[in-house]
């Protein structure tokens, strides 16, 4: 019984594990489609994020300077997006696919310059810390439950990326600038005739979508992993875009999402390491799979906001 209950734990443990980079990602999408624009390229910002992470908390030593660095890599390329989607109104699918080649490409050209024609960094020796680690030296706060310790000692990003997604929705829901953002994304005219500045508003929550993608990747390269590699990543950006879908653009919902997502990744390691006889190819496939299910079963059954991926002119019609 006592071993069931810790394989139960270690399931939960390696969900929220594996959830945090998607949930601090589909954050990101859910603040820039809420604002009208698309942000496909949330997978290229991640990338870019996962790189900017590992190599600052290399040379740096020091993880929490990595997650910054990385969310201001990620910022970076939001602020490429708004200035093509939102000054040069491009289309916003288009630009997305570009940031996404284009974040993965400046990471791996980085990547060679500094880590001797690498396509990865070398590991990265401080980590994201556990608080448990950190606030009770061996983390053994709950020795006595294998349970509450595979749990509960976990990566400090699993707690921020918790807070933040409070921090998102009350922004959101309960305060101006949420209203304003909200606003246009439903109806960029009205706002525009309210004295909202659309540009502002729409700049703001594109580059803060790159923000929080910079963030899901670091939380991939210097939490869960130790490096950053050419495949660390591999379509978790676009699994958080389904997230933000599936919950209906509202971060509770994404973050509900998310950690189903981390549950397939979860039982696919689980099941990996119990010697399951499954390929292990076939086990790798079950979040894309659980992805393409979810997808399709909320096609039609989602609204999303009405002004997204419409462009906007002030004084146009």
């Amino acid at each position: 019984m006592e071993l069931i209950i810790q394989d139960i734990g270690f399931i939960i443990g390696t969900t929220l594990m594996y959830s945090t980079p998607l949930i601090f990602t589909s954050l990101g999408g859910v603040i820039t489609e809420r604002s009208g624009v698309v942000n496909i390229g949330l997978e290229g910002m991640m990338y870019f994020g996962a790189f900017v992470g590992a190599a600052v908390a290399y040379f740096a030593g020091n993880p929490w300077l990595g997650l910054l660095c990385a969310a201001l890599g990620g910022a970076f390329w939001g602020l490429i997006h708004a200035i093509a989607c939102v000054s040069f109104s491009a289309e916003q699918i288009v630009s997305g696919i570009a940031i996404n080649f284009l974040g993965a490409g400046s990471a791996l050209f980085i990547s060679r310059l500094l880590f001797d024609g690498a396509t990865q960094t070398l590991t990265v020796l401080n980590k994201v810390p556990q608080p448990l680690d950190f606030l009770f030296g061996d983390g053994k706060l709950f020795e006595s439950s294998g349970f509450m310790d595979l749990v509960f000692n976990r990566f400090a990003t699993v707690y921020l990326a918790f807070f933040m997604v409070f921090v998102v929705w009350f922004v959101l829901y309960k305060t101006r600038l949420g209203m304003r953002v909200r606003a246009v994304g439903e109806n960029p005219e009205a706002a525009n005739t309210l004295g909202i500045s659309v540009t502002r508003i729409r700049y703001g929550a594109v580059i803060m979508s790159g923000f929080f993608a910079g963030l899901g990747g670091a939380a991939m390269s210097i939490a869960v992993v130790s490096r950053f590699s050419n495949t660390l990543i591999s379509g978790q950006g676009f699994i958080a875009l389904a997230a933000m879908i599936f919950g209906k653009w509202k971060p509770q919902g994404a973050l509900a999402a998310c950690l189903l997502f981390g549950a397939a990744k979860g039982f696919e390691i689980y099941l990996g390491s119990k010697g399951v006889p499954i390929a292990g190819d076939i086990l790798a496939m079950l979040p894309y799979v659980l992805t393409l299910v979810i997808l399709v079963s909320v096609v039609g059954k989602t609204t999303a906001p009405a002004a997204i991926g419409k462009i906007f002119e002030k004084g146009g019609h």
